[in-house]
């Protein structure tokens, strides 16, 4: 799919219904389709269990979300900080063995979602109220329906200390190659984010992804002789306010999570272009009827335009109901794409082929950075 044609379907606006941010939680869910398995509301859990990424990003969905869900409905959220991958194929496995999941709600990539969905191992969420409010980018592409939905995009960009750069930001992901920088970089520790510039900064091209993709081994084995932290999204940003690191491949969120704290932190989006992605919201199959039903409300609930917005503030991220205002820090910014020229200049890659490859690419990258 071209930039082009993404961006015109990512927020071509809808026709948006009378907002229902301000409806208590008996109006929340009009016709979910549950309706007729219910004479009434359903009985509610004591809390649900919603997984997540721990640092600045549960601190987000806690305050955009899950707080003024337990407001409304009285439920409790619980947030299992267990990594994406690792809760993965326990979610799998109860599926399979027919046992309730560990979680209700589980706040993963999509390409992580779209693994599950195509396993079948997913809820559908087509009868969401608050889906006639969202832009395209909601709809998770080459899927049938709404087995997941996506909550917001965002972008992997080269992240960095200016007073560590001091003849000006870098302008490439070469710039990571200097010697000055050894031992003060860092990297997801799977290379998520990282692989498809690498391609590019390697000499290679987009069309060489999935089947040629040496120039991007034999970029990051390049980038291995610098000796990189590898980490996940917290680490990023206590790296950086521990002034362990000087750049890095990740999140915007991260590096702007430190400069909140008060470290001279920046971010550009490089001449090889950085990988645009989205994130999304799904619901693991097995859960009893009732908690099913407010697992759904949770969700709605996420794509509430007000809890959008205070989520998505705390981010830093572009959501997927229109009308959300940017944080004041972020307007024009490369990592917060809202214009066809903003995503001319990201790389986004289709879920079927990062969902075919991934786990090899993951693999190749630790096997590299191991040897």
């Amino acid at each position: 799919m071209s930039n082009e044609n993404f961006l015109s379907k990512s927020i071509r606006r809808r026709t948006l219904l009378a907002s229902m941010g301000a409806l208590g939680a008996g109006a929340m869910l009009p016709g979910l389709g549950l309706s007729r398995a219910f004479a009434q509301e359903p009985e509610k859990p004591t809390e649900i269990i919603v997984r997540a990424w721990g640092g600045s990003w549960v601190d987000a969905l806690k305050a955009g979300v899950s707080d003024s869900f337990t407001e409304q409905t009285g439920i409790a959220v619980r947030h299992d900080l267990t990594e994406d991958n690792e809760i993965q194929p326990k979610i799998w496995a109860a599926v399979a063995q027919k046992r309730v999941p560990p979680i209700h709600v589980n706040w993963d990539t999509t390409t992580n979602a779209t693994k599950s969905a195509l396993r079948g191992v997913t809820e559908d969420l087509s009868d969401l109220p608050n889906l006639k409010n969202t832009t395209e980018l909601a709809k998770p592409v080459g899927l049938d329906g709404y087995p997941i939905v996506n909550t917001y995009g965002y972008v992997y960009v080269l992240a960095f200390r200016p007073s560590a750069f001091p003849d000006g930001p870098p302008t490439s992901w070469k710039d990571l190659l200097d010697p000055r920088l050894k031992g003060r970089i860092a990297l997801y520790n799977d290379g998520i984010g990282f692989h498809f510039p690498a391609q590019i900064a390697g000499g290679g091209t987009l069309a060489g992804i999935p089947n040629d993709m040496q120039p991007a081994w034999d970029f990051i084995a390049k980038v291995k002789e610098q000796e990189p932290l590898l980490g996940e999204d917290p680490d990023f940003t206590a790296w950086f306010q521990k002034g362990e690191i000087d750049a890095a491949c990740t999140i915007s969120t991260n590096a702007r999570e430190a400069r909140k704290n008060g470290i001279e932190i920046d971010w550009v989006v490089p001449e090889e272009g950085a990988k645009f992605d989205t994130d999304g919201l799904w619901i693991p199959q097995g859960l009893p009827a009732n908690e099913l039903y407010w697992a759904k409300a949770y969700i709605n609930h996420a794509l509430d335009r007000q809890a959008q917005q205070v989520w998505l503030d705390g981010l830093g991220l572009p959501g997927v109901v229109p009308g959300l205002t940017p944080p004041a820090d972020l307007v024009g910014n490369p990592a917060y794409p809202t214009t066809e020229e903003d995503f001319k200049h990201l790389i986004r890659i289709s879920s079927k082929v990062q969902v075919e490859n991934e786990s090899q690419w993951f693999a190749k990258f630790k096997e590299i950075m191991q040897g």
